[in-house]
C-alpha cells in the first residue's frame, strides 16, 4: 500500500484542486493573504498525510496525521471568511465545507485505527 491508497489523501487532493479552482476566481483572486493562506493550508492536510504515511515510527505517524487534521480545520475555518466576505462565493464555500468535514472524518478515522495499532 501507499499513500496515494489512502481514502483520505484521495479526497484531501480533490480538496486541494477545489480550494485552487475557487481561490482563483475573479471575485477573489487579489486578496492574497485569504487566498495563499487557505492554499497553504489545504496543501498541508494532503501533504502530512502523505508525510505521516511514509513514517515508520506510530508516534510520528500519528504526529503527521493530526497535523493534516488540524490544518483540514483551518481550511474549513477560512471558508467561513469566504463565505462571510464575498457573498458570490458563498455557496461554493459551503459546498467546500462539506467535503472539508468529510475529509476530516477521514482523517480522524485514519488517526484512531493507528492509535489502536500504537496499544497492540
Amino acid at each position: 500500500m501507499q499513500f496515494e491508497d489512502l481514502e483520505s489523501w484521495k479526497r484531501a487532493r480533490v480538496l486541494v484542486s477545489d480550494i485552487y479552482t475557487i481561490t482563483r476566481d475573479d471575485v477573489i483572486r487579489n486578496d492574497y493573504g485569504l487566498t495563499s493562506q487557505i492554499q497553504r493550508a489545504a496543501v498541508s492536510a494532503m501533504t502530512n498525510l502523505a508525510e505521516g504515511f511514509e513514517r515508520s515510527h506510530l508516534a510520528e505517524k500519528l504526529q503527521f496525521y493530526n497535523v493534516a487534521r488540524a490544518s483540514n480545520g483551518e481550511v474549513r475555518s477560512l471558508l467561513y471568511v469566504i463565505e462571510d466576505n464575498y457573498a458570490a462565493l458563498g455557496g461554493d464555500a459551503k459546498q467546500l465545507s462539506s467535503e472539508v468535514i468529510s475529509v476530516g472524518k477521514l482523517i480522524t478515522g485514519l488517526i484512531t485505527s493507528t492509535e489502536k495499532r500504537k496499544k497492540s
